[in-house]
């Protein structure tokens, strides 16, 4: 059995502690009123307007250009002001809605890595079952978080989905075209489908696992299995909704027909990531003597081979968009590469570049320092990826990484760590009478 070390859970308070400081700050620090940012604006660009105001009145027709010019230029900085404000507004929420998909979804990608070991009837990986449990914990907190997110943007306490706002939407006959499918209701009712289905199969999943340890026949294991072949069935066309409504729709004139997929496999070497560094972490603490180097090199294998689709996919959306230039549809990557150059590119050579030159090698497999650093790197890429996929639609260009960004990451983190080992702590780490369990213990190769 494990026990949660009292440093480790010391730690998790201690981030939980910071990031509640860090998200507590964001939102204390955001402007207040238009005239905050107003101000803000005034005294960033204060030279260039001093310059601008010399010679303003030198004849009496200029003075009534100048007028006619000052009367429309005052209306679009009036509009410009009230956008900014409300993207700032918007970014403590963006933050904290970006850190808390990120661990809920590779928290589902663990589940569906689970899933689709016992429907295929995997012989090497039973002896990690139950870290994947261990990591699935975290579902439950973390929809709960996440679907009280989603009920404040329906509640208009937030604005991360601008098809919500009726103004909006009155103005933009093509969210109004949408309509029928982006509404509130049902929104939220898809939401909550998709959450408990997910939150179903998990207890189920977990309940048949432990049940089999004190099983005298293979009952359990069968209901396991069925239940897992039929959850991966609502898992594939949920996660494809999922990623259109949570992810897609926070910029409704944008669609992608890969997006779905490309989501999927964000999350999921994410979720692979994890798994393997709390393997590894578990391993090295003088647990799980039935793990051996061939299950590591296998799980560092399944994070370079989902870092490649990962970097495929992205890569097919990207240059088919691009190519075709749309301009509906090109408009988000050039945003993206005009006002957020650096995460853009950087969570590229993240996800990419780095994990085919350090894990193509089949020895590096093997090094667990190496698989720790590779996968440290891996979780930050994706951590951006989602941070570009949903900041530009909802901040524009006032991004920046700051105590909201942080804040939320720490939070998210502490109580992912917390419940996770503490998860843990509750069965043994190793499944006793799963049938395949003997082929895992021996596998080599």
């Amino acid at each position: 059995m494990y026990t949660f070390s009292s440093k480790l859970k010391t730690f998790s308070f201690i981030l939980i502690a910071l990031g509640i400081l860090g998200i507590a700050y964001g939102f204390l620090s955001v402007p207040k009123s238009a005239e905050e940012v107003e101000k803000m604006l005034t005294e960033s660009h204060h030279d260039g307007h001093g310059e601008a105001s010399k010679d303003a009145h030198s004849t009496h027709d200029a003075h009534a250009a100048h007028d006619a010019k000052d009367v429309h230029a005052d209306a679009e900085h009036k509009e410009h002001v009230e956008h900014v404000y409300h993207q700032l507004q918007n970014k403590p929420w963006s933050a904290f809605y970006v850190a808390c998909i990120f661990f809920f979804l590779l928290t589902m990608g663990v589940l569906a890595f689970y899933a689709i070991q016992i429907a295929s009837q995997a012989g090497w990986s039973p002896v990690l079952f139950r870290i994947m449990e261990g990591i699935t914990g975290y579902l439950l907190p973390g929809s709960i978080i996440f679907f009280a997110l989603l009920l404040l943007s329906g509640f208009h306490v937030n604005h991360l989905f601008v098809w919500m706002d009726p103004e909006v939407v009155k103005e933009d006959h093509l969210i109004q075209g949408k309509s029928g499918f982006l509404n509130v209701p049902f929104f939220l009712i898809r939401a909550v489908i998709f959450i408990g289905g997910w939150n179903l199969y998990r207890h189920f999943s977990r309940k048949f696992s432990l049940a089999q340890d004190e099983s005298n026949d293979d009952s359990n294991y069968k209901k396991l299995f069925k239940a897992s072949a039929a959850f991966l069935v609502f898992f594939i066309v949920t996660e494809s909704i999922m990623s259109w409504d949570w992810i897609m729709s926070v910029d409704p004139h944008w669609y992608s027909t890969l997006f779905g997929w490309y989501v999927f496999a964000s999350f999921f070497v994410s979720g692979i990531t994890v798994l393997t560094m709390i393997t590894i972490y578990l391993k090295s603490i003088g647990l799980l003597p039935e793990v051996n180097k061939s299950h590591l090199q296998d799980l560092a294998k399944f994070m370079f081979a989902f870092s490649i689709f990962w970097t495929y996919l992205w890569f097919s959306q990207f240059m088919l968009i691009w190519y075709a230039d749309i301009p509906e549809e090109v408009t988000y990557f050039v945003t993206r590469i005009e006002h957020y150059n650096l995460p853009f590119f950087g969570m590229l050579a993240l996800n990419f570049i780095f994990p085919i030159l350090i894990l193509m090698n089949a020895d590096f497999k093997r090094l667990t320092w190496i698989v720790i650093g590779a996968g440290a790197v891996i979780l930050f890429g994706h951590y951006l990826d989602f941070f570009n996929m949903i900041m530009p639609a909802t901040v524009g260009d006032q991004w920046f990484i700051g105590a909201s960004e942080i804040g939320s990451i720490f939070f998210f983190a502490g109580l992912f760590i917390l419940v996770v080992f503490t998860a843990l702590t509750k069965a043994p780490l190793i499944a006793k009478k799963y049938p395949l369990m003997e082929e895992s213990k021996h596998f080599h190769y």
